[in-house]
């Protein structure tokens, strides 16, 4: 069956017309990186097995009330890992992932998972260990457009945090990398532990260039809070951040989140899963007898073998290229995208390095590409991560016969109930940026063999409607696959719970809203005589029904009460389907509805109209909580929230190429606190 989605939009004029990839413009885009890149079709598939990252290994503890919560120190540090298929003689890929300190074994991309209990703080010492054996900096591993509103280290205090101005356009930037890490998702997480987006912090190099700034604008501020909390001190080069976990049971994951630089830190490499279990919100019934259900298991554990026997995996899902000599390719010229070949800043307004959005032309899942996993007659719990940059996933689980695909949770635990996803979309399961899927897929029926999980999303920006009706799905013999599932017999018999006799836990709705907050997405058109192409993407409010864009820079205008709940309005001007991001909070999907378009040019009127009866509910699959949303073009997607803990937070699109470039805007809950650094412009 197919995807109920509305329809991309066939036309579309001025705010959307940047994002919208005519065909030559594809073929530009395919030619460039065929011109620059290994080919995806070179690189031979189903070569390696599945890598299952182990859970990553504590510490020690910390006190908390009444008991201990436990503590971790993680570094971020360059290592080579063999990605691509070793045995065919292809060679290592230098990336960046987060380890333990203590343990030399956990360096891997993607990440060892985190696993945290309900309701138990979890402390971690983040330590940014970029750096080389004899202790100086490692500049990144790929190209830094200075242009953009990013950290900027080489500002000094003064320059930092800001959009630089030049009197040339500069190459990319090859001094010491700033970081912060983000655990996404995280529920009721302070403000100083949330990774916000100018507190990040350089390495102790014993090479920092003078006058360099070594931590963001609100690094000290965020310390000094921190402190107040737990008499704990950060040190150069590090940061230590507490999150209560007060989320329901649920699929979160860590990553970078440097101002500006987001979609380049985590190409490189650091993320990883961060798994909340236990509570009242982990228990799950069985309605056959009303006593505990039992779910596919085991998950990997500390010291895990990670080609293991496990029921339960992670999965995190990434687009990515490579160069002939295995390093990662990612483009170096705004060219790449749509041929925009300069001037570029200071003459224009187009940055010089920063692409509009990127797509690899290879997929990588936990970190091998296009691997195989053997699995058995059995039920598996599959949690998947969309952890590209800009690809929004169609997982399709057609090509696999006899399958059953039932998604039981989201981002924010457990659905209201399961969703037979073979019965309700044909075995597709829709995937935007960071979004996760909670999935139990049932092989009992399928015959023994070998079986490919396909990907129907598209090799460009997703705008919703259905595979090879309104866009043409990812190439076939490439993107279009994901990963082999190579089908034995089971070798022990099945505990688990058959998903149609799953109770899952009760959601409690969020209180009433008492205001409602209109939302703009928006694309900024290149103003200079002859580009025809976005100079950025970007963020705004309506006010009355007009779109008025906003910079990062500007004042806050978002700005709830500790302990109220609010509806925000997601009204989409541009032709992308934009995931949208809020810190802090998990919220409710409420509904969307299209606007009206104006004949002529196919974008919405101004001022916004919503067009009457045109409202529908979340997809089954959007039900109970979520932090990432889908908001479609042409419509207005509402969702509500409820803020509990004051400080200064985020929200944004998770299109990383977007919110490098402004599609990020800053939110307070409660008063502003009048020793918080000021906004910069």
């Amino acid at each position: 069956m197919r995807i109920s989605r509305r329809k991309f939009l066939a036309t579309s004029g001025a705010l959307g017309a940047g994002l919208l990839l005519t065909r030559a413009m594809k073929a530009d885009i395919r030619r460039a990186l065929a011109a620059s890149a290994l080919p995806g079709s070179a690189i031979p598939k189903y070569v390696d097995p599945l890598v299952i990252p182990p859970a990553m290994p504590k510490a020690g503890s910390f006190p908390i009330p009444g008991g201990k919560g436990d503590y971790y120190e993680i570094c971020v540090r360059q290592f080579q890992q063999q990605i691509l298929p070793a045995s065919l003689g292809l060679p290592k890929t230098t990336v960046w992932s987060y380890q333990s300190r203590l343990h030399d074994a956990t360096l891997n991309y993607p990440a060892f998972t985190i696993e945290a209990k309900a309701g138990v703080p979890v402390r971690v010492k983040w330590i940014n260990d970029l750096v080389d054996a004899s202790g100086k900096y490692l500049p990144h591993l790929l190209p830094v457009d200075q242009t953009l509103h990013w950290a900027n280290p080489g500002g000094g205090a003064l320059g930092r945090d800001t959009r630089p101005t030049f009197t040339a356009t500069p190459g990319p930037y090859t001094g010491p990398v700033p970081m912060v890490p983000h655990v996404h998702g995280a529920v009721g997480v302070g403000p100083e532990s949330d990774g916000y987006a100018e507190a990040w912090w350089l390495p102790n190099a014993k090479n920092i260039p003078s006058g360099y700034a070594r931590e963001g604008t609100w690094y000290n501020y965020f310390k000094s809070q921190f402190y107040k909390k737990s008499k704990v001190t950060w040190q150069r080069g590090q940061a230590e951040f507490q999150y209560p976990n007060l989320n329901r049971a649920s699929t979160i994951w860590y990553h970078d989140h440097t101002l500006g630089m987001t979609r380049l830190n985590v190409y490189a490499g650091p993320a990883g899963f961060y798994l909340i279990r236990g509570g009242p919100d982990d228990v799950v019934r069985d309605t056959r007898t009303g006593g505990s259900a039992f779910l596919p298991g085991p998950a990997p554990t500390v010291g895990s073998n990670p080609f293991g026997t496990f029921y339960e995996i992670p999965i995190a899902v990434q687009d990515r290229s490579f160069n002939p000599d295995g390093s990662l390719f990612y483009p170096d010229t705004r060219a790449f995208f749509d041929g925009i070949a300069g001037p570029y800043i200071p003459t224009s307004d187009v940055s010089p390095i920063w692409n509009p959005e990127f797509f690899g032309n290879a997929i990588v899942v936990n970190g091998r590409s296009w691997p195989y996993l053997n699995v058995e007659q059995r039920r598996y719990r599959f949690r998947f991560l969309n952890g590209c940059d800009a690809r929004v996933l169609i997982l399709d689980f057609s090509n696999v016969p006899g399958v059953e695909v039932w998604q039981i949770g989201n981002e924010g635990g457990f659905l209201p109930a399961p969703v037979n996803l073979t019965a309700l979309t044909g075995g597709r399961l829709l995937m935007g940026l960071a979004e996760r899927a909670d999935v139990i897929v049932d092989f009992t029926n399928v015959p023994q063999g070998s079986y490919v999980l396909a990907n129907l999303g598209p090799d460009e920006p997703f705008g919703g409607g259905e595979p090879g009706i309104d866009f043409d799905s990812a190439d076939p013999n490439t993107t279009g696959q994901v990963l082999q599932f190579r089908v034995g017999p089971a070798l022990s018999a099945d505990p688990s719970t058959p998903p149609p006799f799953l109770q899952l836990p009760a959601i409690a709705p969020l209180p009433a809203a008492t205001a409602t907050r209109p939302l703009a997405l928006l694309e900024m058109m290149s103003m200079y005589p002859g580009f025809d192409g976005p100079a950025e993407a970007m963020l705004g409010r309506l006010i009355g029904g007009q779109p008025q864009h906003q910079m990062w820079s500007e004042p806050i205008t978002e700005n709830p009460g500790v302990g109220d709940t609010e509806v925000w309005e997601f009204f989409n001007f541009t032709a992308d389907a934009h995931p949208m991001h809020i810190h802090e909070v998990v919220f409710e999907v409420l509904n969307r509805q299209a606007l009206e378009l104006d004949p002529g040019t196919g974008e919405p009127l101004a001022p916004a109209t919503p067009v009457p009866g045109t409202e529908r509910g979340p997809e089954p699959w959007e039900g109970g909580y979520k932090d990432t949303v889908l908001a479609y073009p042409g419509e207005v997607t509402r969702v509500k929230a409820k803020f509990d803990v004051p400080g200064q937070f985020v929200w944004h699109c998770h299109i990383v190429e977007h919110e490098d470039n402004e599609m990020m805007r800053p939110f307070r809950i409660g008063p502003e606190d009048p020793l918080a650094p000021k906004p910069k412009m």
